[in-house]
Formats: structure tokens, sequence, C-alpha cells
């Protein structure tokens, strides 16, 4: 199951009373993409709104409404399901109830209870809604198929605080949430509080990874550079000792080339807490820029010889 279809199988079990359902049902109507005064047709691939909606539909209108069903197999074992009310008798009982005007859809507050203005959002959202998946982008939509309905929805997800960026898909107006807090708040609001979790608890997770891929790219570069700095220092050492030796530079210097011959592995910091008096970082650092001196001395030196002989 996508976490779109997820959602509304959790939104459709929100419409618990008759308040509800009536509210829920008509954001599912009036924001069917079609719908004419003939006929209202809705479908959809989300097994829990296929279930709900012809409920609320006997429910709301005591069963005096025909719904034509059927059902289509698709790809991958995906079904759409479709549901169609065309007689007139259905199609003038519901005008009626919820006062459409079917030549300018438009939302009729007195058909939306201000402490159900979020089960109102619900029933749009499982008519012309989706989400992606959280765990690829955060984006969730509402595809509305009129100017006067965006208007209209958009005044009502404003007065509750969502501000919510509209683009134009062909015909239809799509408004769109790319934030993450602002969805799990859209989402507490039409009543999927498990959604909200979910997306939350995804987020924890992404985070951790992420913090863990940092760790991990850091300490890659961190190592990276000990082997550069330790195959440097290997190189200075050894020329030291075919040149002069190493017996013949001072015993704090030769302890720190020893251990790095033995340990050429660790770090600047290992080093030091290796030494018969611990030293810090900067301490060894400063050694080794020492026996770097020592070193570059020998290879000027070489390199005058060489071309004296030349």
């Amino acid at each position: 199951m996508s976490f779109s279809n997820a959602v509304k199988k959790e939104l459709s079990l929100t419409a618990t009373d008759r308040d509800k359902r009536y509210t829920c049902l008509y954001g599912i109507l009036l924001f069917c993409k079609q719908f004419s005064k003939d006929m209202i047709n809705l479908q959809t691939e989300s097994a829990g709104l296929a279930e709900l909606y012809p409920k609320l539909v006997k429910e709301v209108f005591n069963g005096k409404v025909k719904i034509k069903y059927d059902e289509i197999q698709k790809n991958k074992g995906k079904k759409l399901y479709s549901f169609l009310i065309d007689d007139e008798k259905s199609m003038d009982k519901i005008m009626k109830l919820y006062k459409i005007n079917p030549d300018k859809r438009e939302v009729n507050p007195t058909n939306i209870a201000h402490n159900s203005v979020g089960l109102f959002t619900a029933g749009v959202f499982l008519s012309c809604g989706s989400i992606n998946n959280p765990n690829k982008e955060y984006h969730l939509e509402f595809v509305i198929p009129t100017e006067q309905l965006y208007q209209d929805f958009s005044k009502i997800l404003n007065s509750f605080g969502f501000a919510l960026k509209m683009v134009r898909r062909k015909k239809d107006y799509v408004l769109y949430i790319k934030d993450s807090e602002a969805i799990e708040d859209i989402l507490t609001f039409m009543g999927a509080q498990q959604s909200t979790l979910d997306i939350m608890n995804i987020k924890i997770l992404k985070d951790v990874r992420n913090r863990a891929n940092r760790i991990a790219n850091c300490d890659a570069a961190n190592i990276d550079k000990v082997i550069a700095a330790s195959t440097r220092q290997i190189d200075d050492i050894m020329l030291i000792e075919e040149n002069i030796g190493l017996s013949n530079i001072s015993p704090d210097l030769r302890e720190v080339a020893e251990l790095r011959l033995d340990n050429p592995e660790l770090s600047l910091k290992e080093i030091g807490e290796l030494m018969a008096k611990p030293l810090q970082r900067s301490g060894v650092n400063r050694r080794f820029q020492k026996i770097a001196k020592i070193a570059e001395k020998i290879r000027s030196k070489n390199m005058k010889d060489n071309k004296t002989e030349d």
C-alpha cells in the first residue's frame, strides 16, 4: 500500500458520527473531478475510500441515492474503483441537501460546522488529494478542478494557518506543501495522527542516517589525512636513517620517529599517548616538523652533491 493510500485508509476511519459523515461526504462530492448537473463519478485507487464512500452516501441520504459501482483491474495488481451517480432523482437529492449549484461549484460554509472543518478537509483530500512517500520527498497536494473551489478552499486553509502554494497543471489548480512540519500539521488537522507520527519517525531515521554518513565521511577524510601525513613522516625518517642514522638525532625526535615506524596507522594524538612521557598532539606535531626540517636539509645537500658530481 502506498503512503498516500495509507493516509486515506486512516482518514476513512475518522467519520465517526452523523455530522462528521455529512461534512466529510460534502468535501468528497464537491471536489470530485467528474462533476456536472447530470452526474458525479468518483474514481479512486484507495481501498479505504472505496469502502467508505458508499457507506457515507447510504447513511447521509438514507439509502435513497443510487450508486453504480465498477471495479477495473490495473497493472501490478492495482485496482481502480469507480462510483457513478447519474439518475435524476439521486442528483436532485444531492444538490438540494448540500445546496450545490453545478454551474458554479463553490464551498457553502453552512454545510461545515466550525469543529468539522478538519473532516471537510479530509473529505477534500480523499477526493482529490495525495501525498508522496516521505522516505523519498515531502510533498502533499490537492488537485482542484475549478478556480472557484481553489479560491474557497485556500481561504479556509489560510484561516487555520495553512499556507499552501499553487501551480496550474493543465486545467487543474494544484495546492501543495513541501515543508514536512506543515504536512504534519495538516495531516493532524484532518485526523491522520498515525500518519503524522509515521512522518516524524521517518524524519528521525533520516536524521540519524545523515549524521552517521557525516561521521563516516569525516572519519574517512581523517583516515586519509593520517595516512598521507604518516607516509611523509616515514619517508623523512627513512631518509634520515639512511644518511645520518636515527642514533644521531636527539632522543626526543628519535622516540617519535621509532614510534611512527612501528605504528604507521596511528594519529599524532595516539603517537603522543604511547610516549614514555605522554605528549599532546601539538607537541608530537612539532617534533615531526623538526624531523621534516632535518630531512629537507639532507635532500638539499644530496641535490648539491649530485650537481657537483655532474
